[in-house]
């Protein structure tokens, strides 16, 4: 398979997302270097070291410092921001320590007020670094003989994680993908590209892949049904956008987050390294949100497989 990058950095390449996208990488051929607050190379859960992991570069740095990073910028031909968090426990630990249970329950029901908003690990990981990060490539000049428009690719999200899950965390993602674009504009030399995966599975990991083949189940007969037949999705996401207000003009409903994951399809953590890695395609010039679908298209599956 011929490489369509000859380098690419991956921030927080020892992570669930972050070795997925080095292995694909690898077996296409690329270069590959991973940074992280530790360095550490990837293990399995069990412990294992898998063979992949000695061809990739493994590094130390903050990605809120350009200064420790900067001199492998500019010989990577693209950047993949992987890091981030699902759960952000900062703020709610220190409302269980103050004894503030109201608080505390508003928090795990997603009310945060705006002057908390800009304080938990939300704020820090999924939308700080990735900013920083793209700030730090887009200054960056690149190595002699790199013609390509080089891309800058965030892991952003689909809504479905809610009422579950904060609303901080996809509104995070979103503060992200707006801020990333706006940097683009000026640097018409690089590209955005932010994936918008939905529940991420690994199929070794058995325990979420039960729910995950009940999900992909529930979107394959969603996808399946005319569109004139009346859907548990279509209500739902009806209900969320027509009959309760919107929580936000960004950031719709709970009620669309959960129509979200009854109609989007989950998302195995190979594949989506895979199409993370064919959007790097130069001849593909793939920009702004992509979605699982247009994430199985990259990887070559049909429109209905």
């Amino acid at each position: 398979m011929s490489a369509i990058a000859q380098k690419i950095l991956v921030v927080g390449g020892n992570g669930f997302v972050g070795s997925a996208v080095c292995k694909a990488a690898l077996a296409r051929g690329m270069g590959v270097t991973s940074i992280s607050s530790s360095g550490s190379p990837y293990h399995t859960p069990k412990g294992h070291t898998p063979d992949w992991v000695e061809k990739v570069e493994w590094r130390k740095a903050d990605a809120m410092n350009p200064d420790t990073y900067a001199d492998i910028l500019p010989g990577v031909n693209a950047v993949v921001h992987t890091i981030g968090t699902l759960l952000d426990n900062t703020r709610r630990n220190t409302l269980f320590h103050n004894k503030d249970y109201v608080g505390l329950l508003k928090s795990i029901m997603g009310i945060t007020p705006v002057e908390a908003r800009h304080l938990g690990g939300y704020d820090k990981l999924n939308r700080d670094t990735a900013i920083r990060m793209c700030e730090a490539f887009a200054a960056s000049k690149p190595s002699q003989g790199m013609t390509d428009v080089r891309p800058f690719v965030y892991v952003s999200a689909e809504d479905f994680h809610r009422p579950a899950i904060s609303v901080r965390y996809i509104e995070t993602k979103l503060e992200a993908e707006r801020k990333i674009d706006q940097i683009m504009k000026e640097h018409p030399q690089y590209r955005a590209v932010h994936v918008r995966p939905s529940m991420i599975y690994d199929p070794e990991t058995r325990p979420m892949t039960i729910p995950a083949n009940l999900f992909t189940f529930s979107a394959w007969m969603h996808a399946a049904m005319p569109s004139f037949v009346p859907m548990p999705a279509s209500v739902i996401r009806w209900l969320g956008t027509s009959v309760f207000p919107k929580a936000t003009e960004q950031t719709p409903s709970a009620l669309v987050s959960i129509a979200t994951l009854l109609s989007v399809p989950p998302i195995q953590v190979d594949h989506l390294g895979e199409a993370i890695c064919a959007s790097l395609d130069p001849a593909k010039n793939v920009r702004g949100p992509v979605g699982v679908r247009a994430m199985r298209e990259l990887i070559g599956w049909s429109k209905g497989g």
